[in-house]
């Protein structure tokens, strides 16, 4: 899907043409709706590599190979059943200028400043798109990553930075995308996401409560094996892909499970979709539809 004309000419305009990303912003087709007309959402993310979050199972640098990144995403984006994409500037203006994105729901990806297995990584600085960015490109949301981790300061100016963003957000009438995850520290310092239900759900109620209002918000969370997770807002929910497994039909059942829940409006995955471990992105994306249609 991306020849090497249709490379070339992306090269060419990125050198030449800097105008031409504010211009394919403008042009953009918009979607009038950001649900589908069954009331579900399912987007493809895009915005790990702006975190330095390159790898893929055993490959450290999967996600480095630019050309590779879109040709994925464009093989994801054309199946009618995914509604849009999550991304960093950089990611959408390349699918903007490949005339990608039209008719698709866009959310933009806020802070990736906590680089990952940086000292600083829990001090998650806003990087990328910020509310009024989001709002003058005619984005349809914002998306934050939120980590909790009560033994480091750096998850303070992290929800502090988060509260700020939602309320600006919600201010210009557009949805928050907050992804709340729980961490530990192990006896090396490595962070260790936190998957108990007790955890996940103070995860939930902490993220419901930022900013001064939440009618804008949304949450973006790990498929948990109990639903008391779930039942713990009356906030619209997306189900994240998470770090790939070796094992997609387990995944996939996983999703579905969770799909079930009546909050639940449907999935956010990057790297688990558009690195299948077989390389076929279509029939995993396709996968991944039908999961969400079975349960919806």
């Amino acid at each position: 899907m991306l020849t090497d004309e249709r490379w070339r000419e992306l090269l060419r305009v990125r050198a030449s043409d800097p105008g031409a990303v504010k211009r394919a912003y403008d042009e953009r087709l918009r979607r009038k709706r950001l649900l589908s007309e069954k009331g579900t959402l399912f987007l493809v993310a895009a915005d790990h590599p702006a975190r330095g979050a390159l790898g893929v199972g055993a490959d450290p640098m999967a996600m480095a190979d630019r050309r590779s990144l879109l040709e994925r995403l464009l093989v994801a984006l054309q199946n009618p059943a995914v509604d849009g994409l999550l991304g960093t500037p950089d990611v959408v203006e390349e699918l903007l200028l490949l005339g990608a994105l039209d008719d698709k729901v866009v959310i933009g990806s806020m802070n990736r400043g906590g680089l990952a297995g940086a000292d600083w990584e829990i001090d998650d600085r806003f990087t990328g798109y910020d509310a009024q960015s989001i709002v003058d490109f005619g984005l349809d949301g914002g998306k934050m990553l939120l980590r909790l981790v009560d033994s480091d300061p750096g998850t303070i100016p992290t929800l502090e930075s988060c509260a700020r963003a939602v309320s600006e957000l919600a201010a210009h009438k557009v949805i928050a995308m907050v992804e709340p995850l729980p961490y530990r520290r192990d006896e090396t310092g490595k962070l260790i996401l936190q998957k108990d239900a007790v955890s996940l759900a103070r995860a939930v109620t902490v993220a419901s409560g930022l900013g001064v209002t939440s009618a804008y918000t949304w949450l973006k969370l790990p498929a948990p094996e109990d639903n008391a997770v779930l039942d713990a807002s009356t906030l619209p929910m997306v189900v994240l892909g998470g770090v790939p497994s070796n094992d997609p039909a387990a995944d996939l059942a996983s999703w579905g499970r969770t799909l079930r829940h009546d909050a639940v409006r449907g999935l956010v995955v990057g790297r688990t979709l558009l690195y299948p471990p077989d390389g076929d992105v279509g029939t995993a994306v396709e996968a991944a539809a039908k999961v969400l249609e079975a349960a919806k």
